[in-house]
């Protein structure tokens, strides 16, 4: 694969220590050393560490050549749709995630900003905003949230009323992948670049344990990637991140070598 590598480790450790070790684990299951790698303070506070490297993890990907964005967690994915909307205007995105991440500070039960990110690149999160990154992001109708199988009530009544397309695993088992993905894609792309964020819990922890808040019932293996292969054979993926993995959960490496079979079957490698 060439595409540029962008390194981001960190995490707020909301649910303990270990993803800010996911980008260097990805990357070595990937056989590649380099790439930029963006600096985080990992003592300081998530506002502190965010108010400083979320900007620089937007500039990064802004220089980057079709950028592959590995991420401790989803947290820093607004950032990388940011970088890219300065030379995309019309940019779309494709959330897969087992979780909507569409809290915003007035909803969160928790207070943490682990469940804001999706929120954060549309905009609705104060929080986020600073000099050099360009909030809102994107805009609801070129978002599409797909394999969600857990949302706060919060988060239900946001996506009602912006109207997000989302497809939950439900409509998945329902309807199969191929289907839903294709809709995905015309609904929020129309020929527009796309940025697909891959959240590795949205795979089920049978297959890919190795995640930060692994939730049962998530896609297959093939399911995962034939949805991927999808977003490749439409040829409108302009950047990928593949975020969440925790090495101290894997067994093996192997989600973090799913990982790489991911971007892979994202940047168009076929059996024949």
């Amino acid at each position: 694969m060439s595409r540029e590598l962008v390194l981001a480790p960190w995490s707020s450790r909301f649910h303990g220590p270990g993803m800010e070790e996911g980008p260097d684990a990805v990357a070595a299951a990937l056989g590649r050393n380099g790439g930029q790698r963006v600096g985080f303070d990992l003592d300081a506070t998530p506002v502190q560490a965010l108010g400083a490297g979320l900007p620089a993890l937007a500039d990064a990907v802004r220089g980057a050549a079709d950028p592959l964005a590995l991420l401790g967690e989803c947290t820093l994915a607004p950032a990388v749709t940011a970088g890219l909307r300065g030379s995309h205007p019309d940019l779309a995105l494709v959330w897969i995630d087992a979780h909507g991440d569409l809290n915003t500070p007035e909803t969160t039960p928790s207070g943490n900003v682990h469940g804001m990110p999706l929120a954060a690149a549309l905009g609705l999160c104060g929080s986020f905003s600073r000099d050099g990154l360009r909030l809102p992001a994107v805009e609801p109708e070129r978002v599409a949230l797909v394999g969600v199988r857990s949302l706060d009530p919060g988060e239900r009544s946001l996506v009602r009323e912006l109207g997000v397309a989302v497809y939950t695993i439900s409509d998945l088992d329902r309807r199969g992948m191929e289907p839903v993905i294709v809709e995905a894609l015309e609904r929020v792309a129309g020929g527009s670049f796309v940025h697909v964020s891959v959240d590795m819990d949205v795979v089920d922890p049978e297959v890919a344990p190795g995640v930060g808040d692994p939730v049962r019932g998530g896609l297959s293996f093939r399911e995962v990637h034939l949805a991927l292969e999808l977003v490749a054979e439409a040829g409108v993926l302009e950047a990928l991140d593949l975020v969440e993995v925790n090495p101290i959960h894997d067994h093996e490496n192997r989600t973090a070598g799913l990982a790489v079979e991911l971007a892979a079957s994202a940047f168009g490698v076929k059996i024949l």
